[in-house]
């Protein structure tokens, strides 16, 4: 797999992790070089991190992760989506902040979440025969890492306008990616 090619995987493999950045902008009052920085680095290192794992699984795991992965991916993200239309709809004066959270634990599930595929496309790369996985996961884990921190900016350049309708917009996004994974692996044409 050439340059071109791999480029093109990596911003194919980061889109789940930029939706669910622009989501964490979307309910942030202000984002901060840190906030899009965090979400950066969590999910560009766990976008890097789960293909070089498949890689070196490769096919020794290749069925039992094919079987579940997209349940999983989608299990996870429905969960975030459902916790985040839960919290819009809940009366109150302001947006709800638990979306914002960077905390480890809230971090660690949504960096989970977005790259659970990734680590199927690690094991297609050993099928395949890629030879230089470093420069795969390299690329991956810099473009998720990028469009991820720019995720919440933009996120909250929309949200600071339309607090409760954000957090909304968020949830649904969330949970139509895990629709969307979910469709995807059993076949559904999109």
């Amino acid at each position: 797999m050439g340059v071109a090619e791999l480029l093109i995987l990596a911003v194919g493999l980061s889109m789940d992790a930029l939706a669910v950045s622009i989501c964490k902008g979307l309910a942030m009052k202000k984002a901060t070089l840190r906030a899009g920085l965090t979400c950066g680095l969590w999910f560009g290192g766990f976008q890097a991190l789960m293909p070089l794992i498949g890689y070196f699984l490769g096919a020794l795991f290749a069925d039992a992760i094919e079987a579940f992965d997209h349940w999983v991916a989608f299990a996870l993200l429905a969960i975030i989506g459902v916790n985040m239309l839960k919290e819009a709809l809940e009366k109150g004066d302001s947006c709800p902040t638990n979306s914002a959270d960077m905390s480890v634990k809230t971090m660690f599930v949504m960096a989970v979440a977005t790259s659970i595929d990734a680590l199927a496309v690690g094991i297609s790369l050993a099928m395949a025969g890629t030879r230089n996985i470093f420069l795969a996961v390299t690329l991956i884990g810099l473009m998720t890492c990028l469009l991820s921190a720019l995720g919440v900016k933009i996120g909250n350049v929309f949200g600071s306008r339309y607090e409760k309708k954000a957090q909304v917009a968020g949830g649904v996004i969330l949970i139509a990616l895990g629709v969307k994974i979910l469709l995807e692996h059993l076949g559904v044409p999109g």
